[in-house]
């Protein structure tokens, strides 16, 4: 009969002795290139600028993201970018519905100021139309713009 920290032992080194014996043989993905493809940069884009409750003032990290996606596209053609502005239930349907358009606009003129064509966008609000969930709680993470871009190579 073997102890428990005689089985241990067996264990550990037959693990060990699996793990070395694999590193000498010829691994069937040794060139990782087939494996991995360098993401296309003119492709369609999806992302959520968000906001504090009740603000349209882009943050910081709003900016950010949004220079970081603009630099992304740089020499692509932006075919049609939708800006969806967003509220949570909290405060009234019109307040809602107009802090909806104030965050859209923010959006928008923020990704003009990156260089990106004004004609190409279309912007919707929502308000806080289904900001709640199936329990009536608010939901916080309707309190964005989603930005969804159709771009393509030049």
């Amino acid at each position: 009969m073997f102890t428990s920290s005689t089985v241990r032992f067996i264990v550990i080194a037959g693990t060990a002795a699996l793990v070395l014996a694999g590193c000498g043989s010829a691994h069937p993905f040794a060139d990782r290139s087939d494996l991995v493809a360098a993401p296309q940069a003119c492709t369609a884009k999806r992302f959520d600028i968000y906001f504090g409750e009740g603000q349209a003032q882009l943050t910081a990290p709003a900016l950010e993201a949004i220079r970081l996606t603009a630099d992304q596209l740089r020499g692509c053609e932006i075919r049609k970018v939708q800006v969806i502005g967003l509220a949570s239930a909290t405060g009234s349907s019109p307040a809602n519905q107009t802090l909806s358009e104030r965050r859209a606009l923010a959006v928008t003129d923020a990704l003009e100021a990156e260089g990106w064509p004004l004609p190409a966008f279309e912007i919707a609000v929502a308000g806080d139309s289904g900001a709640t969930t199936a329990d009536g709680r608010a939901e916080p993470l309707r309190r964005r713009t989603e930005v969804i871009v159709d771009a393509a190579p030049r």
